[in-house]
């Protein structure tokens, strides 16, 4: 995995996470992976949240680097999926690869088949 970046998370996405997180079973390496990425966090409140920030419920547009492919999606809670909208759960590799991270940063993720995604943050819309 590349170098990570630093990660800001909202003070009350974090309680709220935290007390998901609790409830996982212990062999879930994504919801493992997600509680070391909030061990790591500066912890902010909204005030304080640098522009550009991917927090709970704002839409993502970022780039797949390894094939181009480009997305927006809204970062969610597990309960808060969907089926016809563009939602990708916080417990998702990808979407607990995203909490926290900013406009340019890059982050490798592992996924399942011991690949990676190469992820770019293109462009964050908070939640209203």
């Amino acid at each position: 995995m590349s170098e990570r970046p630093a990660i800001y998370v909202l003070e009350h996405d974090f309680d709220r996470l935290s007390a998901m997180l609790e409830k996982q079973p212990h062999d879930n390496a994504t919801a493992d992976a997600l509680s070391s990425e909030l061990d790591r966090a500066n912890l902010v409140d909204a005030e304080k949240l640098p522009a550009g920030t991917v927090t709970m419920n704002s839409l993502v547009h970022f780039r797949n680097e390894v094939n181009g492919s480009e997305y927006t999606l809204k970062l969610v809670y597990p309960n808060q999926q969907e089926a016809d909208e563009e939602r990708v759960s916080v417990l998702a590799p990808a979407g607990a690869a995203l909490l926290g991270l900013g406009v340019g940063d890059r982050i490798d993720w592992p996924v399942a088949g011991n690949k990676e995604l190469s992820l770019k943050i293109i462009n964050v819309t908070q939640a209203k």
